[in-house]
């Protein structure tokens, strides 16, 4: 019970924000309209359930008249029928495509929300494939929250409508056995009720582990199909490396592990299948069995009998509502889970840029310098990397940083940027002031080439003649004419090609503060020096820090600090004291 309670809850937690949403009045309406018309299928359910007695009787009386009139009375009721069964799929569809627009939005709001996504990844990314649980995670809990959530309702209705019935029949139907009649009250629902019960616990007990298998075959899919698309984004590593093999055994691997839970999987469905579809077919015949000895003793007529075993029919399928349901119900679970680890990968991500023990980075008056306060870089692990106190890159001036491998150059700029929380200290930075950083291997979005060079702006933002001067000032003249080509170009394009349409991106731009790692290290020197010229041409206002290596980049630099170990970590010195110590 504290289990159901648990998982309900959950489903209440993640359901009920879309239904209190700028679309709540849309959802609420559609639900509304589903719900209603579900329990108008379930009065005409009750209505043919009489006309079985009235249509039989006439059969058994050969009443040609009143068997014209109920052919007649059926196909209007099955019209109305099909009409709302058509009507509900409808609504229930534009329901779904709303809540699962509005959940998705939702998700990459938050997701993508000041860096989660990235601290994801940095607490080991435990919601693992957030690919997956936006798509396939969120179709499915919306479908099934929906199929599941009216079925159970269909069900609380039909054991509210023809429990009544199927008493009153109990009554007019009294139990036979072995040619002595029987007088308990209502005892064709005690059977239906003791019938379901068995069934139930019995499909339980078969059942219950196919939530941990569903969880598990998700998780295998979305491991396989996300390696899959990390070898085609790497493919020219992979065939220079000749690492065919090593990929397509460690996808062999990958692949295993989906087959192998597939196989318990089947072997799971196939005890809960066998249990499932004698059960239900078992269900067919019971209540004949049960009214067969009332009707041979003529006691009632065959409508009475094809109405009786109609009604116990539905009753029966409402009690046992769970053992129809228990494989979707499994998967739903699953899935439920896998929404509830994403939400607490998101907030676990948010808590970490917000907790007392982290590197504050606050906007200050002016515009003067990026300073470094008291700052401790660590590990995630906890591990000092970095101390840099009382340190700042000033205004206008153009600084070289240098040092080991591993030292924490890069790392510093991720905390500069906001999404580095581990460590202590703060980080001034200059209000409203605009900052860019540049890696050493760009993002260019799948797109035309002019979203992907003013990325992260819009294509609207710059002229398509401000683009090309810029592509034809860093070097690459040759794109110039292809502005509009749609095309994958961190595959089209040579990592030097990607590196000069990042700095075409900081031209663009032209940020306050600019930081390059290793931002032209795929350019050879004379290119490298042609673009450091360029930046100081076009942006003399620019602060500009570099992290390189070569000893030909002091020249476009009027500051050289370095990282110089000292003890556990390394501290941040300008170059001139280190030559001094």
């Amino acid at each position: 019970m504290n289990n159901i309670r648990s998982t309900l809850a959950t489903v209440w937690r993640i359901a009920s924000p879309y239904f209190n949403s700028e679309d709540k009045w849309a959802g609420r309406g559609l639900l509304a309209a589903v719900i209603a018309i579900e329990l108008a299928i379930v009065g005409i359910n009750v209505l043919i359930t009489q006309w079985n007695n009235r249509f039989y009787n006439a059969l058994q009386e050969r009443n040609w008249d009143s068997f014209v009139s109920e052919i007649i009375y059926f196909c209007v009721v099955v019209a109305f029928f099909i009409l709302l069964a058509v009507y509900q799929l409808y609504l229930n569809q534009w329901l779904q495509i709303r809540w699962r627009q509005w959940m998705t939005t939702h998700y990459l709001g938050d997701w993508l929300h000041q860096a989660n996504h990235y601290r994801m990844q940095l607490q080991g990314d435990a919601a693992d494939n957030p690919d997956q649980r936006m798509t396939d995670d969120v179709k499915l809990f919306v479908d099934r929250t929906l199929t599941l959530g009216l079925g159970l309702l269909s069900s609380v209705v039909t054991l509210a409508s023809f429990l009544t019935l199927l008493w009153g029949l109990s009554n007019e139907a009294p139990l036979h056995l072995f040619g002595t009649e029987y007088s308990i009250p209502g005892y064709l629902v005690w059977c239906a009720l003791i019938y379901s019960v068995l069934g139930t616990v019995l499909t339980h007990l078969i059942g219950w582990p196919l939530v941990g298998i569903d969880f598990k075959q998700q998780q295998y899919e979305a491991d396989f199909r996300f390696n899959l698309v990390r070898v085609r984004e790497n493919s020219e590593q992979i065939a220079l490396l000749q690492g065919e093999p090593a990929e397509r055994e460690r996808l062999r691997v990958r692949f295993g592990r989906v087959v192998e839970n597939w196989i318990a999987l089947m072997n799971r469905t196939k005890k809960i299948t066998a249990f499932t579809a004698s059960y239900n077919q078992a269900s067919v015949i019971f209540p004949y069995v049960l009214v067969a000895p009332a009707y041979f003793a003529q006691k009632i007529q065959l409508g009475g009998m094809m109405q009786t075993a109609s009604a116990f029919s539905n009753v029966q399928g409402a009690f046992s509502y769970f053992v129809t349901i228990y494989r979707q119900l499994a998967e739903w679970q699953a899935v439920v889970n896998r929404l509830d680890g994403f939400e607490a990968g998101i907030a676990a991500a948010s808590k970490l840029a917000k907790r007392d023990d982290r590197i504050h980075v606050t906007a200050t008056p002016g515009d003067g310098a990026v300073s470094l306060q008291d700052l401790v870089l660590r590990l995630p692990d906890g591990t000092p990397l970095l101390n840099a106190d009382r340190f700042g890159f000033r205004k206008g001036e153009r600084t070289l940083m240098t040092g080991p491998s591993g030292a924490g150059k890069s790392t510093l700029f991720r905390a500069i940027a906001g999404i580095w929380p581990f460590g202590d200290g703060a980080i001034d930075i200059p209000a409203n002031a605009s900052l860019m950083m540049l890696p050493q291997r760009p993002y260019l979005p799948i797109g035309s080439l002019h979203d992907a060079v003013v990325y992260p702006g819009e294509a609207t933002q710059f002229d398509a003649g401000r683009v090309r001067e810029v592509l034809t000032a860093v070097g690459l003249p040759q794109l110039a004419s292809r502005l509009e080509e749609q095309a994958h170009w961190n595959r089209m394009l040579s990592l030097g090609e990607q590196q000069r349409l990042g700095i075409a991106r900081a031209l663009l731009h032209a940020p306050q503060f600019l930081f390059l790692d290793e931002a032209t290290a795929s350019l050879d020197e004379p290119s490298e020096a042609a673009l450091y010229r360029l930046i100081a041409e076009k942006l003399p206002g620019t602060t500009v820090v570099s992290i390189g290596h070569r000893s030909t980049l002091d020249t476009f630099h009027q500051r050289n600090v370095t990282l110089v170990r000292d003890g556990d970590r390394f501290t941040l010195r300008d170059a001139a004291k280190v030559a001094a110590s």
